[in-house]
């Protein structure tokens, strides 16, 4: 690699791929090619192809997709699968056909079966059944991993696949009906801070009288006992960037911090750190989804990249990055 090497980032205006694209401009990279969604449909066969025997990039990374939480793929499971197949399809045979050496394809800890042993190692794939809240998507992202590690043994090519752990950071999506845990939290408890209790005198919460010093209670899904780990997304820019830059000799690497944390510690956490006062409710209507989904990252570690931003420092700069983009959020009800 060098500084002229052509690199076509799809999903480059998304967190993860604006966060790949910052990372390569810092280390020198110049030869970077983004295209929106309303310049290049990556779900158009037709116009994939007509993009690579065009632009002719050396080095593809695959940061595009559909995702979403557990609400969203479980209202949109047809999209979440098939989206997918067709936006990573493309990219990956167009990639093989128009002789791009290095593809980098971006996945989730997802595609690990429900039960797996914890921590989840790479060579759990396939060994069971998928958590039915995102299989969809999981499948979908499964299909690419195989697709690449296919061309690796068929054609000797240097296509590898990063399984990242729950992403967050800038530019995440915080949209209440299709957003991830992480991101959901910090929206709710900041307007759960903001949004004062409209009342001539006093009005009831729950079993508590709340004047306008307290703020609102916030209802969170599940139990709060699942455990999560979760890895900044300047991270994995930074994992992409020594993929790039190294040829590993396998195809599938985990990348996350190989810590954890339960649910409801991670709401405390933020509620800690956007300064809400109120109650946290439980819901234990709603599903949990998987109870535990820990990476083992000693693969990667071996290749010699490991993670440095810790949980509480990337909370803080992602809380940061919303209090100063919080005008462009559309206004939703807790």
């Amino acid at each position: 690699m060098n500084s002229n090497t052509k690199i076509y980032i799809a999903g480059h205006r998304g967190m993860v791929g604006s966060a790949i694209w910052r990372a390569l401009e810092a280390k020198g990279y110049s030869n970077l090619i983004g295209k929106t969604s309303a310049e290049l449909d990556l779900r158009s066969q037709e116009a994939v192809a007509d993009f690579f025997f065009t632009e002719k990039p050396d080095v593809v990374i695959d940061a595009a997709a559909r995702v979403g939480g557990i609400l969203a793929n479980n209202n949109y499971p047809y999209q979440f699968l098939m989206e997918n197949m067709q936006i990573q399809n493309n990219l990956i045979d167009y990639s093989l056909k128009a002789d791009v050496q290095k593809f980098i394809f971006l996945g989730s800890s997802c595609i690990y079966p429900k039960m797996a042993p914890q921590p989840l190692k790479e060579e759990y794939l396939l060994t069971g059944p998928l958590e039915t809240t995102n299989e969809w998507y999981a499948i979908a992202k499964i299909t690419g991993v195989k697709a690449c590690e296919a061309i690796r043994k068929q054609f000797g090519k240097d296509y590898i696949s990063l399984m990242p752990t729950n992403l967050y950071g800038p530019h995440d999506n915080f949209d209440l009906t299709s957003s991830h845990v992480l991101p959901a939290m910090i929206r709710k408890f900041h307007e759960a801070k903001q949004l004062p209790v409209v009342s001539d005198q006093l009005s009831v919460v729950g079993d508590k009288k709340n004047d306008f010093s307290e703020d609102l209670p916030v209802t969170l899904w599940g139990s709060g006992t699942p455990m999560r780990e979760f890895l900044f997304v300047e991270d994995l820019a930074d994992a992409v960037v020594f993929a790039l830059e190294n040829k590993f000799q396998d195809n599938l690497y985990n990348v996350g911090t190989g810590i954890d944390l339960t649910i409801k510690e991670l709401a405390e956490l933020i509620q800690k750190t956007v300064g809400h006062t109120g109650e946290i409710v439980w819901d234990s209507s709603k599903p949990d989804g998987t109870p535990r989904k820990l990476m083992d990252v000693s693969k990667m570690e071996q290749a010699g990249w490991k993670a440095k931003v810790g949980l509480v420092e990337g909370i803080q700069r992602t809380y940061q990055w919303f209090l100063e983009n919080q005008e462009s959020f559309k206004e939703v009800k807790i």
